[in-house]
C-alpha cells in the first residue's frame, strides 16, 4: 500500500523490547501483516516516562477516574511524572492525525478495560478500568477506533476494528481535502451499505444532518457528522444485518441477471445468513456481478472494498 495509514501502537506488539523484564510481546498480525497498510507510531509511556528496562512492575490503586499508578515492591509513586508525561504526549500524538490504535491489553498504563485498579495499596480490594494513558487518549480521542491486541485474536472483533480504521481513514480525507457539501452527498451515499449493516438508526440520523447541511455551519457538520458516523461503527455488523444488505444489492441486479443466477445468489445469501458460508463468498459473487453489468450506484459501495482483500478478514466471519 503506497500511501499508508497511519495508527498509534504499543511498541512492544510491534517487537520493541521495553516490557518490565526487558522483553516484547510481538504480536504476528499487528507486526507482520497489518505493517504492509498501516504507518505505526509507537508508544510505550512506562518506557518513555524514565522507569527504564529492566524495571519494577507498577499497579493502580485508588478511583477508577484518578488512579494512582505505583510500584509493587519499592512503593514508587509514578502518578505525577505518568500524568505530566501523558498531557504531553497526547499534545504530540495531535500533530501525527492518528486512524486508530492498538493497545496492550492488561497494561496498567495501555489496557482497554479489565485492569485491576486497588482500592489502596494492599488491599485485595478490587473494580477494573483502563489503564492510564489508554483511559486519556479515549477521552482527547473519543472517535478514534481504538482496540487492545488480546481482542484481536476474535475474527469478528478484527474485521470490525479494521473496518472502522479504514472508514476513519476515508472519513479524514474528506474533511481534510476540498470538503464541499457536494462531497459530503457523494461520501455518504457511497457509506450507504456500510453504515446499514452496522446501525439503520445511525444511517437514518446521518441522512437528516446530509439534508439539513446548507443550514448548518461546516465546522458544526464535520464534528457532528464525524462522531455518528464513526458511532454507527461501534455496532458490529451482524449475520442478518449482512443478510439485509445483501438482498437489498441484489435488488439492482434482479432486472439483469437470469432466473438462474438470481437463484445461485440468493442461495448463497441463505448459506451465509446460517453460517454455512464465510461473508466474503457472496460479497465476491455480487461484486462480480456489480462489475460485470457496471452497476453505477454499487460500484463504488465501500461496503464491498472496506479494506483490502488481502487482510482475508471476510474469509472468517
Amino acid at each position: 500500500m503506497d500511501n499508508k495509514i497511519k495508527i498509534g501502537v504499543s511498541s512492544c506488539l510491534i517487537g520493541e523490547k521495553v516490557r518490565w523484564n526487558g522483553d516484547h510481546k510481538q504480536n504476528h498480525f499487528v507486526r507482520e501483516i497489518l505493517a504492509n497498510y498501516f504507518e505505526y507510531v509507537s508508544v510505550c509511556p512506562e518506557m518513555e516516562v524514565g522507569m527504564g528496562v529492566p524495571r519494577e512492575t507498577v499497579a493502580l490503586y485508588g478511583n477508577l477516574e484518578k488512579s494512582r499508578m505505583i510500584s509493587k515492591k519499592t512503593q514508587t509513586d509514578w502518578t505525577r511524572p505518568m500524568n505530566n508525561y501523558i498531557k504531553d504526549r497526547l499534545k504530540s500524538l495531535t500533530q501525527d492525525d492518528l486512524c486508530g490504535y492498538i493497545f496492550k491489553s492488561k497494561s496498567p498504563s495501555c489496557g482497554l478495560g479489565r485492569i485491576p485498579v486497588y482500592s489502596e495499596f494492599g488491599s485485595n480490594k478490587v473494580r477494573h478500568g483502563s489503564g492510564m494513558f489508554a483511559q486519556a487518549f479515549t477521552k482527547a480521542f473519543p472517535i478514534v477506533p481504538t482496540e487492545d491486541e488480546g481482542r484481536l485474536n476474535d475474527p469478528r472483533i478484527r474485521e470490525n476494528f479494521i473496518v472502522k480504521v479504514f472508514s476513519f481513514y476515508r472519513l479524514q480525507a474528506l474533511f481534510k481535502h476540498n470538503f464541499s457539501l457536494g462531497a459530503l452527498v457523494k461520501f455518504h451515499t457511497q457509506q450507504k451499505f456500510l453504515l446499514l449493516a452496522h446501525s439503520r438508526k445511525h444511517y437514518d440520523t446521518l441522512g437528516q444532518l446530509v439534508a439539513k447541511s446548507k443550514s448548518m455551519g461546516i465546522e458544526i457538520l464535520k464534528v457532528k457528522y464525524g462522531e455518528v458516523f464513526m458511532e454507527a461503527l461501534t455496532f458490529k455488523a451482524t449475520p442478518k444485518k449482512n443478510t439485509d444488505v445483501l438482498l437489498h444489492m441484489m435488488g439492482f441486479l434482479k432486472k439483469i441477471l437470469s432466473k438462474e443466477e438470481k437463484k445461485d445468489i440468493l442461495s448463497v445469501i441463505e448459506d451465509y445468513r446460517k453460517q454455512l458460508l464465510p461473508l466474503i463468498v457472496p460479497i465476491t459473487l455480487i461484486r462480480h456481478h456489480v462489475s460485470k453489468h457496471k452497476i453505477e450506484y454499487l460500484i463504488g459501495q465501500a461496503y464491498l472494498n472496506p479494506h483490502p482483500k488481502e487482510l482475508m478478514l471476510r474469509n472468517h466471519v
